[in-house]
């Protein structure tokens, strides 16, 4: 049963032994206490270099710095005490060994690891900052790598997104170019509507004055009214005419002129449309009309009146001015 226990306690010491020896190379290796501390019992105390990987990969961790609290009931090397226990020889095994006598504990005994002198633990120091530089270039080069990766997923993302961006202003560009082209087609369309409107008033002045003689001139072929100062004439005054046409004559912004005849009952907007289709006016100009004497400029509510509401008729003189 003594050499039970002198065995159990030697395999706990050699444990003992070697969580010191990597608490002590870390921290002679310049790592903090706290942090080695929390590397050895993270790592179960496999060895310097799984302790060094460790340490690196949490040393951005925000609690790497915190105090550091083993669980209850366990402390350094813990794990491998426990190992340790369960490892224990039972009392046949110890019948067995101690049948085969007590040299072995003796030679365990004098292979304890005896404690490293100053030139060894240079060169252990030595050791590990060399290899804490390979593992610190290692590592640069991953994080280069992963970097890297980075830039071109965000590459890819911009791209993606700038064919989006495009593809969108594409259709916007697409049905503006749309609504432009129904716009002009309405803007044809009535365009055409009032030519038309147009031509059937000339078909229905040429037939009203037969054969298709100027307007003009059955206005003037009209028989005069008796002059009321006239000596022959007798009976009551005449009675006043009532025109149901005007005839305008419009001068242009270049100076010249033409002449319709229009029903008195049109709006004043069927001469602005005249004007439009059959006058010199530049493409898109906007222009009102105006009536010299009195001068009188005519809104776009005037537009909508009759020209007989107006005093144009039986004929009118009107101006063409930009707006």
């Amino acid at each position: 049963m003594t050499l039970l226990m002198c065995r159990y306690s030697y395999n706990l010491f050699q444990v003992k032994m070697a969580e010191l020896t990597t608490l002590e190379s870390l921290l002679e290796m310049g790592f903090d206490r706290n942090r080695a501390e929390k590397a050895v019992a993270h790592t179960g105390n496999q060895g310097i270099e799984q302790a060094m990987d460790w340490l690196m990969e949490h040393e951005n961790d925000p609690d790497i710095d915190e105090p550091y609290v083993p669980p209850v009931g366990n402390v350094l090397g813990g794990d491998a005490d426990s190992q340790s226990t369960t490892e224990q020889p039972s009392l046949a095994d110890t019948a067995e060994g101690t049948a085969g006598g007590d040299g072995s504990y003796d030679d365990n005994e004098e292979s304890a690891k005896m404690p490293m002198s100053e030139e060894e633990k240079l060169e252990q120091v030595k050791r590990l900052e060399e290899l804490m530089r390979v593992k610190q270039a290692e590592r640069r080069e991953r994080e280069r790598a992963e970097e890297l990766e980075r830039e071109k997923q965000r590459r890819r993302q911009g791209q993606e997104l700038q064919q989006i961006r495009q593809k969108l202003q594409d259709d916007d560009m697409k049905k503006l170019a749309d609504q432009r082209r129904k716009e002009k087609m309405e803007d044809k369309m009535a365009r055409q509507r009032v030519k038309d409107k147009i031509a059937r008033d000339r078909e229905e002045r040429a037939q009203k004055f037969g054969g298709g003689a100027p307007p003009s001139t059955a206005a003037t072929s009209q028989p005069a009214p008796p002059s009321p100062s006239s000596p022959t004439s007798h009976g009551p005054p005449p009675t006043k005419k009532e025109y149901d046409e005007s005839r305008i004559q419009v001068r242009l912004l270049d100076g010249s002129t033409i002449t319709a005849v229009f029903k008195a009952q049109e709006p004043l907007a069927a001469v602005r449309v005249y004007v439009q289709v059959n006058g010199n006016t530049p493409e898109g100009q906007d222009f009102t009309l105006l009536s010299p004497y009195p001068r009188h400029v005519y809104t776009e509510l005037d537009m909508e009146k009759p020209l007989k509401e107006l005093g144009l008729v039986p004929s009118a003189v009107l101006v063409v001015i930009k707006k």
